[in-house]
């Protein structure tokens, strides 16, 4: 059989792309490969589960655009198909004067993309909302919220298949070759003809788009660790909704930070390491092939000479939880280190170019064979449904 469309990833970007797809055009023969054996196995599954606002996005970027959007598809879909969630809201908290600016531009960004009763707090108000954080001046943002995007997740594979869209797990894609306006997939388990690939492969996803092009894509995934510990049962009391830090602008990772979650317990952290395999959740995960890739890519050599300091702490954090309590303790003071108990951790996939730029909005690059979803990290989640129907319509455009 002949697909119209081969989605390359069962990811939730993966997944709400097949979905808009198939919900725009029923009789669309698709097919989803995912390599692992169930949905959402890697940077879905092991995110900390916040709804995103929209609050640090550009007004006008990709990511402020598809996370506003993204953001009212992705309670509708939840309403309407029982998905447990919780608006709980969050505070952004500034403690040390030099943050005040920067709170001052993420206020009028939030403002600026539509973001609405967002409010400015003093101590007294922050202390109301969070009676045990610290801080000079923070920012109250109500439309936060927590969810378990597995479930998600799960329910836009059910629904692809309810509207005869197919998805097989276990595939890992090898190869992709072009003849006559088609393309074959070759996996682990057969090869499969279509009229156009979507590539959502996540942290492979440069991987895929190099097998669609014919010279190399100018940017290379590196792979970010996230480590989070989690409160003790007893110590949850000092979390009541999200705290969040101001974050360096100049970095694209938000600082450690509490996140209670939907299904129970808070959340610390998480840090950002350089992992050395692109599915590298633990410490001692290696492969020496990927981790070389990484570090004899131009444009990371770049980042690291930028941001050596910077890295330096994180990776002092990982190995130091004194240290780890310590950044924490900038926002709740109470916070010790026995309060704390490992947690889970996940891998950013985060898209680095030729000149070291680490990419901040979503990329999505066309070309003959394929549309490749090729830099989709935080918020896409939040923005799945979004992103889903941008992607989409490329694809029913091309389909004509």
């Amino acid at each position: 059989m002949k697909y119209d469309v081969i989605v390359i990833g069962g990811g939730i970007v993966g997944l709400a792309t097949a979905l808009k797809i198939k919900q725009q055009k029923p009789q669309t023969r698709l097919l989803v490969l995912e390599k692992e054996d169930g949905p959402a196995k890697h940077q879905t599954g092991n995110n900390s589960g916040v709804i995103h606002s929209g609050l640090y996005y550009k007004p006008g970027s990709l990511k402020a655009k598809n996370c506003i959007d993204g953001y009212h598809q992705l309670i509708d879909f939840c309403n309407k198909e029982d998905i447990k969630y919780e608006l709980c809201g969050k505070i952004v908290v500034a403690t040390r004067e030099e943050q005040l600016p920067i709170l001052e531009t993420l206020f009028t960004r939030g403002n600026e993309n539509g973001l609405t009763n967002l409010e400015y707090l003093n101590q007294e108000q922050m202390r109301e909302i969070e009676p045990h954080v610290a801080g000079i001046k923070g920012i109250k943002v109500p439309q936060t919220g927590i969810i378990d995007y597995n479930a998600v997740s799960e329910k836009y594979a059910e629904k692809v298949q309810e509207l005869d869209g197919e998805i097989r797990y276990g595939e890992r894609v090898y190869s992709i070759s072009e003849l006559d306006g088609n393309s074959t997939v070759v996996t682990t388990k057969g090869s499969y003809e279509t009229s156009l690939v979507v590539n959502c492969g996540g942290l492979y996803s440069d991987k895929v788009a190099q097998m669609t092009e014919d010279d190399k894509i100018n940017l290379k995934i590196v792979p970010f660790r996230g480590e989070y510990y989690e409160l003790k049962p007893e110590k949850q009391y000092l979390v009541k909704h999200l705290i969040y830090p101001v974050p360096d602008p100049n970095f694209p990772f938000l600082g450690v930070h509490f996140t209670r979650m939907v299904n129970g317990g808070v959340e610390a952290g998480p840090n950002a390491v350089l992992a050395f395999r692109r599915e590298g959740y633990k410490k001692t995960d290696f492969k020496f092939s990927e981790l070389k890739e990484t570090l004899m890519w131009p444009g990371f050599q770049k980042v690291a000479k930028k941001y050596w300091r910077t890295g330096m702490g994180e990776y002092y954090r990982s190995f130091s939880k004194a240290a780890f309590t310590k950044a924490l303790q900038e926002l709740i003071p109470e916070i010790q280190a026995d309060d704390l108990i490992p947690g889970g951790a996940g891998v950013r996939a985060q898209a680095c170019d030729y000149s070291g730029g680490l990419l901040d909005d979503f990329a999505i690059i066309e070309n003959k064979q394929a549309i490749n979803v090729c830099n989709a990290p935080s918020p896409a989640a939040t923005s799945s449904l979004s992103i889903g129907q941008t992607v989409s319509e490329m694809v029913l455009k091309r389909l004509v």
